[in-house]
């Protein structure tokens, strides 16, 4: 049996404050996992109630179609930010649904490409205006034109730096 610690509060605290992260830093921290996680189970209950289609589904139907129809499964994986093993049991249960196919690459035959299926097609075009309005009325419309270019530009940047660094 755990006994809790009176003192963790405190301890942690300390933890903290050594990172030096400066306040506005952990406040701005806590604000974006806040609000992404807020956000993102919001568009997945609406996504899913309205359409019936999770979000990560959503997400694998719409970087296939960004992409003209086809994506090689590692390439998919990287941009829907899926472990290649987690992409691999969602195509699969998207193949048995009908909305995608896997096909053999045709430079190496240990590749293999993912494809936007005619089903697939529709399921997107009937999901991403409800997507959309969810993204605009969640997200967008509750910031100005500057908020939005100066969150864009900050988290362009730390993406950058975190891929590049």
């Amino acid at each position: 049996m755990q006994i809790s610690d009176p003192d963790i509060a405190a301890r942690f605290d300390r933890l903290v404050a050594e990172a030096d992260l400066g306040r506005r830093g952990l406040q701005a921290w806590d604000a974006l996992l806040r609000a992404h996680a807020t956000l993102m189970r919001q568009l997945e209950t609406d996504l899913e109630r309205k359409t019936g289609l999770a979000l990560a589904d959503f997400d694998v139907l719409a970087q296939l179609a960004g992409a003209g129809g086809a994506l090689r499964m590692t390439e998919l994986a990287d941009r829907a930010l899926i472990s290649r093993s987690g992409m691999t049991r969602r195509v699969a249960r998207l193949v048995r649904e009908g909305l995608v196919r896997r096909v053999n690459a045709d430079t190496d035959a240990r590749g293999v490409v993912v494809v936007l299926t005619d089903a697939g097609q529709g399921r997107l075009t009937e999901s991403a205006p409800v997507h959309m309005r969810g993204v605009s009325d969640l997200f967008v419309a509750k910031l100005d034109d500057e908020e939005l270019a100066v969150l864009g530009t900050a988290l362009a940047k730390v993406t950058l730096d975190c891929t590049f660094g």
